[in-house]
This record gives C-alpha cells, structure tokens and sequence, in this order.
C-alpha cells in the first residue's frame, strides 16, 4: 500500500530534487503521470519518512527499485548499494552521453543502479532523442541538490 505524505512534505521533496526524477533525471514537467516519494530505505526495512530518506522517483524508478537498497554485481562478485540521492552525488556516480541520450555510468554504484532501473531501455531512448529535438533534455536544471 502507497504511504501517504503530506502536501508539504511533497513540495519540499520536489523542490529540493528541482522536479527531476532523482535517480533517473528526467524532468516531472514533462510527465503525464506526477511523480512518487521514494523511501530511499525502506520502511520496512528501519527507513523513515524524514527528508533525509525521500527521494523524488519516477514511476518506474519507484516501481524497479522497489525495496533494495543493495545489489549482487556478477562483475565484481560482491553486494554493491544502490545510488542514493541524499548521500552520493548524480554527477559522481552518471554523466550524459554526448548526444543526451544515455546514462553512462561512472562508478560501479552507477553500473548497478543503471542496470537494476534499467535508466537506458530502448523505449527512454525514444522519448530522449524527441525530447532533444525540442530542446528540453537534457534538463536545463540538472542539478539536484543534496539534503539539507
């Protein structure tokens, strides 16, 4: 069942992420479907609803993550954490491909969190390449702060 928060804490989440999939960068203005908040951990698993444990998620982000925080990497053979917006920074861990239209991952965190969320399928492709013939993606507020 979907927790519910409230209109502030909704504003002050999106605010903070400058309306852009924290995870997956891409800009709610766009959208059809409003964005989710995301229990970065779980409550499930000892999360919170405090600032600090939200996340501003698309719907398929919010839907591929799920609960994890934490993936087995067949590359490394070890337990790797997820990004998590609040402790690590996006431009450590991804940066743009040249013509916008991938995630390239920097760091391995970034490798697990691009192939669990699946941020380079072929159907965001499309949508990105439409996006950047009319000039709104990448998103001109790519900068997401971190919690304070």
């Amino acid at each position: 069942m979907p927790h519910k928060f409230s209109h502030s804490i909704q504003e002050k989440v999106r605010r903070r992420a400058n309306l852009l999939c924290e995870y997956f960068h891409t800009d709610e203005s766009w959208q059809l479907v409003q964005f989710t908040i995301d229990h970065i951990v779980p409550i499930s698993e000892g999360g919170t609803s405090e600032l600090g444990n939200l996340a501003l998620a698309c719907f398929h982000c919010n839907r591929k993550k799920s609960d994890k925080q934490s993936v087995s990497d067949l590359q490394t053979n070890s337990i790797v954490p997820l990004f998590n917006p609040q402790e690590m920074l996006w431009n450590e861990h991804f940066i743009w491909s040249e013509d916008g239209l991938r995630i390239i991952p920097l760091t391995v965190i970034g490798r697990v969190t691009i192939e669990l969320l699946k941020l380079n399928r072929e159907r965001i492709l499309q949508i990105r390449q439409d996006d950047v013939l009319v000039n709104r993606h990448p998103p001109k507020n790519d900068t997401i702060q971190t919690s304070k």
